[in-house]
């Protein structure tokens, strides 16, 4: 049987944040080049006010608890309510997590 060479090489793009490179690697070449990535622009009015969604998976890793630990604490009204974004898809305000946070007692040593 012969096989039907690609029209294409497949490239990967990967981002690397905080060093502003961005490595494309060629799969059929096996050679991944390096290039400088403009600078992120700085936060503006704008960015400020748009709500940032936080999905269940990164809410668990934020917070440290567990999916029914959040449900729990939701169900007692000591957790922020997620939002609803589509008709099976929730999220959670990055605000309200930030004040829920703020608003845990510390631990004194």
């Amino acid at each position: 049987m012969r096989s039907t060479p690609c029209a294409k090489p497949a490239r990967i793009q990967r981002a690397h944040a905080g060093d502003g490179l961005l490595k494309s690697f060629h799969r059929s070449s096996r050679r991944s080049v390096v290039q400088r990535m403009p600078p992120e622009p700085t936060s503006t009015r704008a960015d400020s006010t748009l709500a940032v969604f936080l999905r269940m998976p990164t809410v668990m890793k934020m917070t440290g608890l567990g999916r029914s630990t959040i449900y729990r604490l939701i169900a007692d009204q000591k957790f922020p309510r997620p939002v609803r974004l589509g008709l099976r898809a929730v999220a959670w305000r990055r605000s309200d997590l930030d004040r829920w946070s703020e608003a845990r007692p510390t631990n004194a040593h």
